[in-house]
């Protein structure tokens, strides 16, 4: 019987993980092992032989034997390529100095006439060229934002390294998170239709819309014919994806995955839906003063929109290629509140539980993370529960974090928010750099935590917990820790 080996990172897991194994777990995975070393042994015998080696063991005990087997050999996921479309800047390098400095990218709208509306600015992809990555032509028949996506994942293609010539194959997949998709095509079909008194609208509007669309348009593009999947939750979707994305290839089912979120919603329907519910800030004048996450003085989110891509890969595929390595992807979870459709549970329950799985899942401590990448919305409730919420699961470790928003400049994004936090986590554990939390001004007394206030700080950032708490009350939690490669 022929077994691919173990690589040495798989070894040196199974054995982290087996020290805390019960002994009765421990002794049948060894035996297990020794039984499969045995090259005279028949794919029949092997099984016969662990049989044999379980009588008398619990279901419990092999069904732990089997979790820990599989635990420990699962592949290491790493992050070598990095794209993204946003408010501050239309490509990483650009976003990143302008997060650092602490320039919003918040300001009046333009994408339509917002004057009826109590709130009038939004965070939009200012001056947006699609023809920088496709013809004119086929950029007009697609969603705004797929055209961010195609984008997105065009640089990050670049930034890894990997060929944007159509022909990525079957061992490259693609996962990205949206709310809504393309939902302006809708708007406006219906809109152009009521003007002209009759519906007609261009062929491809009932497809053009559909959130799948960008996860689609990407595939396509640049040939990933792997896994392809489209994470659907809100405001939770960016970072869900990524966690999705990252068990693909744990799992072995792709070694390559073109992950993200993105979103364009800025527009009537949702100018007047959140208004309505008085979600958004109302503070118009000056812009970026705005969006002030965990301040005493915030008065609700501001409306964003763009998206981010980052190209996961299994080490082994990484290293073997020379790719250049970010940071490793180590634990992900999702949760639900089962609470409300828009208000967080009043004290974090699913808050809690999506940090603490994420956590388990990376088989760490909360006191092993240095950084939070929070939700920060700016809202009374969710930066309250939030704040909460960390407290609850960390302790006092919680007054030792440093925790920042990125939403304080490229206000929500929504599907798009999670990826972008995402890369945004992996810059700061890349970089030992934290962007600051801007508009801090007036402290909280229940939001009382180091939220990086105004200004930039350098700063040890091993791993990294990335939050994102959306509508419906879905959950998603990234862990991200600095890459080091494995000791001889």
């Amino acid at each position: 019987m022929t077994l691919e080996p173990m690589t040495r990172d798989q070894l040196a897991e199974l054995a982290r993980r087996l020290q805390d194994a019960p002994a009765a777990v421990r002794a049948l995975i060894l035996e297990t092992l020794k039984s499969l070393e045995k090259p005279h042994l028949s794919p029949t015998a092997v099984a016969e032989d662990v049989l044999q080696k379980t009588k008398g063991l619990s279901a419990s005990v092999v069904e732990q034997a089997l979790h820990f087997a599989r635990e420990g050999v699962r592949r290491r996921v790493v992050v070598t390529g990095l794209g993204a479309v946003t408010a501050v800047g239309q490509n990483v390098s650009d976003m990143w100095e302008n997060l650092v400095a602490g320039r919003s990218g918040i300001d009046y709208v333009t994408l339509f006439d917002a004057s009826p509306y109590p709130t009038r600015i939004a965070a939009e992809v200012k001056d947006w060229d699609p023809t920088r990555y496709m013809p004119r032509k086929e950029a007009r028949r697609m969603a705004r934002c797929s055209q961010f996506a195609i984008g997105m994942a065009q640089q990050a293609l670049e930034d890894a390294g990997l060929s944007t010539q159509g022909d990525l194959g079957d061992r490259v997949g693609t996962v990205i998170g949206t709310g809504l998709g393309g939902f302006e095509i809708y708007q406006k079909a219906i809109t152009d239709a009521a003007k002209r008194g009759r519906f007609r609208v261009p062929p491809m509007t009932a497809v053009g819309g559909l959130p799948n669309m960008p996860a689609f348009h990407i595939s396509q593009r640049f040939g990933a014919m792997g896994p392809l999947n489209t994470i659907v939750t809100a405001c939770a979707a960016g970072t869900q994806a990524v966690g999705e994305a990252a068990e693909y290839i744990r799992r072995g089912y792709a070694d390559v995955i073109i992950a993200g979120g993105v979103e364009a919603l800025i527009g009537d329907m949702f100018f007047a839906s959140f208004s309505s519910m008085k979600a958004i800030s109302t503070r118009n004048d000056p812009p970026h003063k705005a969006s002030r996450p965990f301040d005493a003085n915030r008065d609700g989110f501001i409306i964003g929109e763009g998206g981010a891509a980052l190209i996961l890969e299994d080490l082994e595929h990484a290293l073997a290629r020379g790719a250049h390595i970010y940071a490793e992807i180590i634990g992900h979870s999702a949760s639900a509140d089962a609470y409300h459709v828009a208000a967080p549970h009043p004290e974090g329950l699913g808050a809690q539980n999506a940090m603490r799985w994420a956590l388990e899942d990376a088989g760490i401590r909360p006191e092993d993370v240095d950084y939070i990448n929070a939700h920060g919305t700016s809202t009374k409730l969710n930066d309250k529960t939030e704040t909460y919420a960390i407290k609850k699961l960390f302790g006092e470790h919680a007054y030792n974090l440093a925790i920042n928003s990125t939403k304080s400049m490229i206000g929500h994004a929504f599907g798009g928010a999670g990826a972008i936090e995402a890369v945004v986590s992996v810059l700061s554990v890349f970089r030992d750099l934290l962007h600051p939390t801007i508009n801090y001004e007036t402290p909280d007394p229940e939001c009382d935590l180091d939220y990086v206030p105004n200004q930039a700080r350098h700063q040890r950032v091993n791993i990294a917990l990335s939050n994102s708490f959306g509508l419906g009350g879905q959950n998603a939690c990234l862990v991200v820790k600095k890459y080091t490669p494995s000791t001889p």
